[in-house]
């Protein structure tokens, strides 16, 4: 991975896109650390230190956002407005015949999507804006701060519009950058910022842990936990990598004079095909009901029971949970972004044929049976790795933003092998010496 990086700082187009990318992750850093308009900014760093880094509900979208949510900076809301619409349009394009059309158009279809995905970010961008500032006004951002009340000093309607204001069209220039870095630097531009947003936040983790220790001054428990991260991100780079080849063999066909086909090629069906989305999923889901209780401010017996086992996250009722909704959103979104059925049609529309497989509806039922078979070592997977928070938050006290663990090692892992491999790819390209030599 090192060697390809320095090759590719010495090819200079290369290098032009590698340090316009650089240059767009400092920016994005930088607006993490401007305050919006009409926040105290000295009220919020106390309640972050009174925190000592228990995030509570907004752990996600403070992560997502690399610290910046709680700060309640300009890109406080980060890249989860675009992330979330970007999940919604999938989910719609299944169900919305119009949006399936649009997606079968090829590249002008795709880009009437991704039009109306920037649509959605901003809208959602708006109303999570609006929760945001509520919540800061009401004093509900940090439960255990005594000067949570006072992080908006002016409450004023005008203020509050120029809050929502910031935060939304902060949201707009993240989604801008992202598509800056498509197209002009390396790799894709939402994935790098969520990659450099998750990065932020790994030395503050890395040295609480290592101030919470007690065993060398924390040194073995900041030992163990780096040993634990290089496992977990060599078994995350084994499962990503993995997949299931389905060879496919396309029939020779005669046009006129030239013959066509005869070729083989296969279907790489990936043993994680869900990705991170199912944790997010799942994650999204079980803030809801801790959510509910926080701003309804009940005290029944049915908030008590739901204070008591879906909020810290070490009960077992919560594990359990968890990790059942994980495996259930790795089948759900499996199922609705792979269609066996249209896969088979198009091969057989093209002359291709699975080896032994009658073409047609026998073809589907076997790439059905072969993604059910690999789904489920990879939602197992996905599981476990997203209860390592839980289990370090059992072990060394750790908040449940663990670094190495969960949504955060799976995005870190993901980004970066498809960064690298783009370039690769391009250096390829580049220095491609021909037959003539």
């Amino acid at each position: 991975m090192l060697t390809a990086f320095a090759r590719a700082f010495q090819t200079p187009d290369l290098r032009k896109k590698l340090l316009f990318t650089l240059g767009i992750m400092v920016l994005f850093r930088i607006g993490a650390h401007v305050p919006v308009p009409g926040v105290s900014y000295e009220n919020v760093q106390a309640c972050m230190d009174e925190a000592k880094g228990s995030q509570g509900l907004f752990g996600l979208v403070n992560m997502f956002s690399g610290g910046a949510l709680l700060q309640i900076t300009i890109f406080a809301l980060g890249i989860m407005p675009y992330i979330t619409a970007s999940i919604i349009l999938q989910l719609l394009v299944v169900v919305i015949p119009r949006l399936e059309a649009l997606k079968k158009e090829g590249q002008a279809g795709q880009a009437k999507i991704t039009q109306y995905t920037r649509y959605l970010t901003v809208a959602l961008a708006i109303l999570q804006a609006t929760g945001l500032v509520a919540t800061a006004r009401s004093g509900s951002l940090f439960q255990n701060c005594s000067v949570a009340s006072e992080i908006v000093p002016d409450q004023g309607i005008f203020t509050t519009i120029t809050m929502v204001v910031t935060m939304t069209a902060g949201t707009a220039l993240i989604m801008w950058l992202g598509e800056l870095v498509t197209d002009r630097g390396i790799g894709n531009g939402m994935s790098i910022l969520m990659f450099v947003s998750i990065a932020a936040g790994f030395p503050g983790a890395l040295w609480s842990i290592k101030k919470q220790g007690k065993l060398a001054d924390g040194w073995i428990e900041f030992g163990a936990v780096i040993i634990c991260g290089l496992a977990m991100v060599a078994l995350v780079v084994f499962v990503e990598q993995a997949q299931r080849r389905i060879p496919v063999q396309y029939a020779k066909r005669m046009i006129g004079r030239r013959s066509y086909g005869g070729t083989s090629t296969y279907i790489p069906l990936k043993v994680n095909q869900a990705g991170v989305i199912p944790v997010i999923f799942a994650s999204s889901l079980l803030y809801i009901p801790a959510l509910i209780v926080q701003f309804s401010g009940s005290q029944a017996g049915w908030a008590q029971w739901i204070q008591a086992h879906f909020v810290k996250g070490d009960h077992p009722i919560y594990i359990a949970t968890y990790f059942l909704l994980i495996v259930f959103f790795a089948f759900f979104y499996v199922a609705i972004s792979f269609n066996p059925e249209e896969v088979a049609d198009n091969m057989k529309k093209y002359g291709g044929f699975i080896p032994g497989i009658r073409a047609g509806r026998p073809t589907a039922e076997y790439l059905s049976y072969v993604l059910n078979r690999i789904t489920w070592p990879g939602s197992l997977y996905l599981g476990l790795i997203a209860l390592v928070p839980t289990v370090a938050l059992i072990m060394f006290n750790a908040n449940q933003n663990f670094p190495f663990g969960g949504t955060s090692i799976l995005i870190i892992v993901g980004v970066g092998l498809e960064t690298v491999k783009q370039i690769e790819s391009q250096l390829q390209q580049r220095h491609y010496e021909g037959f003539l030599r």
